[in-house]
C-alpha cells in the first residue's frame, strides 16, 4: 500500500524549506507530492527552482519541462527553463523559451533583456541590436541595456557608437559595474592604462568579487609600473578564485621580476598541475629551478620541453649546463654537440632583468611561442561577465566534494542514513537472519563510512573479544550438529561484522570463509566476504595478491547474486568492484540492474553518474547525478557544478 500524504501540508513545508534556502530538504518534500499527485505542475516547478539553486541545471531544465507539459500557459515556467538553458550554454533553446514567455507576458523587461543577451552570446549581433532597440523604447531607464548595446557596437568595431551608448548607460546608472568594465576594456584597447586602471577600480568597487576585473587591472598597473598594486590584484584574484590560471601564471612572472624565485616556483607548480601540457609554464619553472639550485628538477622540465620541441637549442644549452654542474659530462657533451651541429653556439649567462618594454609585452593565452615564455598572458578575447535578470544563488553545491565513488553496501551494526532523507536499506535475508538467529546486536545494511570515536572503538574491540571467547568455548566444527552449529554460525557472522566495523577486513573475510565452510547456502556470507576482500584488496595495491583477491571477489559476488538475485545492493557492490577495475561497461550494466530493482537507491545513480563521466559520457553522467541529488545525496551537486563548467 502507498502511504497517504497531506499534499497541501507537504507543499507548504516544501515552500518554507525553499524560502530558508534548505534546498535539498525541500526537494524531498516535493518528491512526496509528485509521487502522490504527479499531475500537478507546481511541485515540478518548485523542485526545478530548488535544483537550480543547487546548480543542477540539467535537473532544473527537466523538471521545468515537465511543469510546462502540465501547464503551458504560465510565463514563469518558460523563464525558469530559459535561465536553466542559459546556464547549460543552450542559448538557442533559451531564446525559444523567452520568446514563448514574451508571448504570454510581454510586459516583463527581463525576458527581453535575457533574449537579447542570448543573441549576443550566439554572436547574432543584428538580432541582439533589434532586441535592445525595443527595450530602450519601452524601458528608457534600462542602464544594462544601454551597456549591452555599447558592447555589441564594440564587437562590431564601431567604437564611436559604443562610447555614446556607454555614456548613456552611466548617465542613467553610474553604479552599473558592467558599464565600467566595458569602458575599461575600451581604454585598454587605446593603451590608456591610467584611465583603464580607474575604470576597473570603479567596477571592482561596485562588484568586488569579479575576478576578471582584478586580473585586467593588474595588467594596467604593470604598464604604469605599479608592481605593488599588481601583486595585490593577483593575490586578491587568487583568493576569490584559487584555480584562476592567468592570475597564477602572471603572478609567477612578476615574482620572477621581483627576485622572489621560490614563491614563483609555487605558482608555476600550480599552473603545471592545472595544465600538464603547458610547455611555456614548464620552461619558466625549469629556469627557476635552475636558478635556485634544483638541477634535477630543472633537467626534468627542460627535457619535457625539448621532447616536445627537439630543435629548441636554448633549452639544450641550459640542460647541458645543468648536466655539467651535476658532473654528468657525457650527457652534457651530447646536448652541446647537438647545438654545435646546428651552429647555434650561444653563451649561457645570468638572465638579465626585464626592460620596461619586455615587462609590458603580452601574449595571447592560446599562443605557444617559447621566445615569449616570460611575457604576461592575457585572454584571447576580453570577456564581460554579464548577469542575466536572475538572482538565483546556491549554497550546498559550493561545498568541495571530491569525485569519489560512494562506498559499497555491507552488513553493519548501525542503520543507514544519508543525512538528509531517511532511507532504510532493507534486505529480506538480513531481516530473516535477525529474527531467526537473535544476534547480540541487530544487523543492518549500510554503506555509510562513519569515523568511530574512542568509546565506540573500545566497545567494538570488547565485542570481538566476547565473541571470540564464545567461539572458543564451542565444540569443534566437525562435532557440531543442530543447534550448536547454528550458534557457532551466528557468532562467526557477528564477529565478521565487528571486524569489518574496525576495518580488520582480512579477519572479517576469514570468519566468512569459516562460515561458508559450514554453510554455503547463505548469500549474506558470500556478500560480506566479497565486500571485505574487495576492501582488503584495495589496501594492498597492485600485484599478484591483489589480482588473486580480485578474482575471489568477482566469484563471491557471483555466488551471492545466484542465491539472492533480487538484492539490489549486490549488483551495486559488484558494479563498484567493476568500476574500480576500470571495467566501466559492466559497472554501468550492474548499476542499471540495481536501479531497476530499487529505484530509490541514490548511491547507484551517483556512482553510475561518476562512472559515465569517467567513460566520457558527461551528459548522461550529469543526469544520473541530478537524480542522486534529488534522492538526497547533496554531494552530487558539487560534482555537477564541477563537470558542468
Amino acid at each position: 500500500m502507498k502511504a497517504q500524504f497531506n499534499t497541501n501540508q507537504l507543499m507548504q513545508t516544501g515552500r518554507i524549506a525553499l524560502q530558508y534556502e534548505d534546498y535539498v530538504l525541500s526537494i524531498q518534500y516535493f518528491n512526496r507530492v509528485i509521487s502522490a499527485r504527479p499531475y500537478l505542475y507546481e511541485p515540478w516547478q518548485l523542485r526545478a527552482v530548488a535544483k537550480f539553486y543547487l546548480d543542477d541545471f540539467v535537473g532544473a531544465e527537466s523538471d521545468a519541462s515537465k511543469a510546462i507539459e502540465l501547464n503551458p500557459y504560465i510565463d514563469h515556467l518558460f523563464d525558469l527553463r530559459g535561465i536553466s538553458r542559459i546556464r547549460l550554454k543552450n542559448f538557442q533553446g533559451a531564446i525559444d523559451d523567452y520568446s514563448r514567455a514574451i508571448e504570454l507576458n510581454p510586459s516583463v523587461e527581463g525576458y527581453w533583456y535575457n533574449r537579447a543577451l542570448c543573441y549576443f552570446q550566439l554572436k547574432d549581433y543584428d538580432h541582439a541590436l533589434a532586441q535592445t532597440d525595443t527595450i530602450v523604447k519601452r524601458w528608457q531607464k534600462s542602464a544594462g541595456t544601454y551597456s549591452l548595446k555599447a558592447e555589441i557596437y564594440l564587437q562590431k568595431k564601431d567604437t564611436t557608437e559604443a562610447a555614446l551608448w556607454l555614456d548613456k548607460s552611466l548617465e542613467v546608472d553610474p553604479y552599473d559595474a558592467d558599464a565600467w568594465t566595458t569602458r575599461a576594456y575600451m581604454a585598454m584597447n587605446k593603451r590608456q592604462w591610467k584611465d583603464a586602471d580607474h575604470f576597473f577600480s570603479e567596477a571592482i568597487r561596485l562588484k568586488p568579487t569579479d575576478v576578471n576585473s582584478y586580473v585586467n587591472r593588474a595588467l594596467c598597473r604593470i604598464n604604469t609600473n605599479n608592481l605593488r598594486g599588481v601583486m595585490a590584484d593577483y593575490d586578491k584574484a587568487i583568493e576569490l578564485d584559487p584555480n584562476n590560471f592567468l592570475a597564477h601564471y602572471n603572478r609567477g612572472l612578476i615574482r620572477v621580476q621581483l627576485g622572489d624565485d621560490n614563491r614563483a616556483v609555487e605558482d608555476f607548480d600550480f599552473v603545471v598541475r592545472m595544465e600538464p601540457s603547458n610547455f611555456m609554464a614548464i620552461y619558466n619553472r625549469a629556469q627557476l629551478l635552475d636558478r635556485i639550485g634544483d638541477l634535477r628538477g630543472a633537467i626534468r622540465d627542460y627535457t619535457t620541453v625539448i621532447n616536445q620541441f627537439p630543435n629548441f637549442w636554448t633549452g639544450l644549452e641550459q640542460r647541458a649546463w645543468c648536466y655539467r654542474r651535476l658532473g654528468m659530462t657525457a650527457k652534457a657533451e651530447m646536448d652541446e654537440f647537438r647545438v654545435f651541429k646546428a651552429q647555434m653556439n650561444k653563451h649561457i649567462g645570468l638572465q638579465q632583468r626585464w626592460s620596461k618594454a619586455k615587462l609590458r609585452s603580452v601574449r595571447k593565452r592560446s599562443e605557444i611561442n617559447l621566445d615569449k615564455y616570460n611575457q604576461i598572458v592575457v585572454e584571447d578575447e576580453p570577456v564581460v561577465e554579464r548577469e542575466y535578470k536572475s538572482s538565483y544563488r546556491g549554497h550546498v553545491q559550493n561545498r568541495r566534494v571530491e569525485m569519489d565513488m560512494m562506498p559499497m553496501y555491507m552488513l553493519s551494526f548501525t542503520a543507514y542514513s544519508n543525512g538528509v532523507q531517511r532511507y532504510q536499506a532493507f534486505d529480506r535475508d538480513v531481516e530473516r537472519y535477525n529474527s531467526s538467529m537473535s544476534p547480540l546486536h541487530k544487523l543492518y545494511v549500510n554503506c555509510s563510512t562513519q569515523t568511530l570515536d574512542s568509546v565506540r572503538i573500545q566497545s567494538m574491540f570488547s565485542l570481538v573479544d566476547t565473541l571470540s571467547a564464545r567461539i572458543e568455548g564451542t565444540s569443534t566444527v566437525r562435532n557440531l550438529t543442530g543447534k550448536g552449529q547454528s550458534v557457532l554460525l551466528s557468532l562467526l557472522m557477528q564477529r565478521g561484522v565487528a571486524y569489518a566495523s574496525i576495518q580488520n577486513y582480512d579477519a572479517a573475510a576469514a570468519d566468512m570463509t569459516t562460515y561458508l565452510g559450514i554453510d554455503s547456502t547463505l548469500s549474506l556470507a558470500w556478500w560480506q566476504r566479497a565486500v571485505c576482500q574487495s576492501l582488503y584488496a584495495s589496501s594492498v595495491g597492485q600485484g599478484d595478491m591483489a589480482q588473486l583477491k580480485a578474482a575471489q571477489v568477482k566469484d563471491d559476488f557471483g555466488h551471492a547474486i545466484r542465491l539472492n538475485p533480487q538484492n539490489a545492493y549486490l549488483y551495486y557492490d559488484r558494479a563498484n568492484f567493476f568500476a574500480r577495475q576500470q571495467d566501466y561497461a559492466h559497472a554501468i550494466d550492474d548499476y542499471t540492474r540495481a536501479i531497476e530493482i530499487d529505484g530509490h537507491l541514490a548511491e547507484a545513480y551517483y556512482n553510475r553518474g561518476v562512472t559515465r563521466i569517467m567513460a566520457n559520457d558527461k551528459k548522461s553522467g550529469i543526469a544520473d547525478l541530478s537524480k542522486a541529488g534529488e534522492l538526497g545525496l547533496y554531494e552530487a551537486y558539487s560534482v555537477i557544478k564541477r563537470y558542468s563548467k
